[in-house]
């Protein structure tokens, strides 16, 4: 059995995007906020067509729609119940999935404690001026280990999954894209812009310069996530009518 602390950041308010002004004030996913940048990954022929703008509005927006804000919420709480309520039904949804899938295939057993369904129904009514306890991520999480953990971690900086920038990453992402780029019949190749995908390939990545939130590496990682869509088309061969 293994514990895993999956979840605490979207409970607990862990993220950039609680606190961040620009995220604040996207009006949009405050995770995705790099949205041209995507869109330009696309050919041409399909940004004439669709437009990732205006799907994404309707998401967030019917997304909103569900939101209950409640007569004794302070206008903080409320903003914060918002992006709260965006976290948790879209973004911890892809941690949890992708959590048990890995387990799953690796015949480990994973539990996610801070996902208790009590525990996020207690936390999401919690007034925003104690969730962020003392202005900080997870604040109030902090105040209420204190006394189980060393000092040092209760009050350590915040930081990501540990990242690599070890040169052999980038060079096995690296050739497995510039593989699928020329491979006439490679699924992707029909949806992206490749005169912009070989200028990414060419500098490393450098070229692709606005990561989502939440993105450890953005050129090698970029890559990796192309690598995947197209392994999912060439396994799936969804039918794409434009």
């Amino acid at each position: 059995m293994q514990y895993l602390g999956e979840c605490s950041d979207e409970i607990f308010a862990g993220y950039p995007w609680f606190f961040r002004e620009d995220a604040l004030k996207s009006n949009t996913f405050p995770w995705s906020i790099a949205l041209d940048e995507r869109q330009n990954l696309l050919n041409k022929d399909i940004t004439k067509k669709i437009n990732l703008k205006e799907y994404i509005d309707y998401r967030y927006k019917e997304s909103l729609s569900n939101v209950e804000i409640l007569d004794c919420d302070s206008i903080e709480t409320a903003e914060k119940r918002k992006i709260s309520y965006l976290t948790l039904n879209w973004f911890m949804q892809t941690l949890l999935d992708r959590s048990d899938r890995m387990s799953m295939y690796n015949g480990l057993e994973l539990r996610v404690p801070f996902c208790d369904y009590r525990l996020v129904e207690y936390m999401w009514n919690v007034p925003w001026e104690i969730k962020a306890l003392n202005g900080r991520e997870k604040g109030l999480l902090r105040y209420v280990v204190r006394d189980l953990l060393p000092d040092e971690i209760v009050n350590r900086k915040k930081s990501p999954y540990p990242k690599t920038h070890n040169p052999t990453y980038l060079k096995a992402v690296k050739q497995m894209l510039t593989d699928i780029m020329q491979k006439p019949n490679a699924p992707i190749n029909d949806l992206l812009d490749k005169k912009y995908i070989l200028e990414i390939l060419e500098t490393d990545g450098n070229a692709f310069t606005r990561p989502w939130f939440g993105q450890l590496m953005q050129g090698p990682q970029l890559m990796a996530y192309l690598c995947q869509v197209n392994m999912w088309l060439e396994k799936y061969q969804p039918k794409l009518e434009l």
